[in-house]
């Protein structure tokens, strides 16, 4: 594995058409929103658990490139893979990490080592089974839409009912009525981060990082669902520092990269094209470099 020596900010965009890109489960699952700007979120947590998807399909199992935080897991289980792995016995009372420092050392990149996620965002293990905490090179804000969103709540109707009873009670009929929420189009951008001092703790390496650009790329692919309706990474967009802490500070960059309307601001966008993307590269700092991956 190659060692990362250079510090990286990107910017993604991606874009929902019918969907509902990120419930909120305190709003009866309502796109996630901005009530004083009324600007779309989607949460960080979001777009790690799409990253952890992709990987996981991609790798299927693959040594190092396991999930930890994967649907259904039970994490004590997965920490006690490295103790037995490295012939350890954890605490008693399973609240510390082993006595001898490099004991202690071991069990945290064994961890690192083995799954994706916990080299790539980091992971708190201080539970039951206690295999440290671990912070990630590669860290990402809330995505947010471009323009303010104006979600949808529509009626829908299942040609069926759950049990004998509802079909009694509507002599059978046997409608069920649902609704669900939709954002007829919208454009979001995330930005995120990646830390060279960080990597070299946790061992995420430049394959790692060719992992995670195809996964930003490609994990709408395979995520589609009724719920979601039709998302796709539109733009994804690199800043390469030269030096390990980097050459110009993440907003002077992030600034750079604007979005304008080519449709008029009078009409509402239904589609990527209503918009432009653009970086302005004459005003890139010395000792970075920018690249378009989408």
């Amino acid at each position: 594995m190659t060692t990362l020596n250079n510090r990286y900010e990107f910017v993604l965009f991606f874009d929902v058409e019918n969907g509902n890109p990120n419930g909120d489960p305190d709003a009866g699952n309502m796109p996630r929103i901005d009530p004083e700007t009324g600007h779309g979120m989607v949460t960080d947590v979001c777009l790690k658990r799409k990253v952890r998807n992709y990987v996981e399909l991609l790798k299927d199992g693959d040594e190092g490139f396991n999930i930890y935080v994967q649907e259904k897991a039970v994490l004590n289980l997965r920490n006690e893979m490295a103790y037995k792995a490295l012939e350890l016995t954890p605490d008693k009372k399973g609240k510390k990490l082993p006595k001898k420092v490099e004991d202690a050392h071991r069990v945290t990149q064994w961890m690192c080592g083995n799954f994706f996620d916990v080299r790539t965002f980091g992971a708190v293990m201080t539970t039951e089974v206690n295999c440290g905490q671990v912070r990630g090179p590669v860290q990402m804000v809330f995505a947010k839409s471009v323009d303010p969103i104006v979600p949808q709540e529509v009626s829908i109707t299942r040609m069926a009912v759950t049990t004998e009873k509802e079909a009694e009670k509507q002599s059978g009929d046997n409608r069920t009525m649902g609704r669900k929420y939709i954002v007829p189009y919208a454009l979001y951008r995330a930005e995120g981060f990646i830390s060279a001092p960080l990597a070299a703790k946790t061992g995420f390496a430049e394959e790692d990082l060719e992992l995670l650009w195809e996964s930003l790329a490609q994990m709408f692919e395979h995520d589609h669902s009724a719920a979601r309706g039709k998302m796709s990474s539109r733009k994804l967009i690199v800043f390469k520092h030269e030096s390990k802490l980097g050459n110009a500070p993440a907003h002077k960059l992030f600034d750079l990269v604007t979005v304008g309307r080519s449709n008029g601001e009078d009409s509402p966008a239904r589609a990527f094209k209503d918009y432009d993307i653009t970086v302005d590269v004459a005003a890139i700092p010395e000792g970075v470099a920018c690249e378009v991956k989408l």
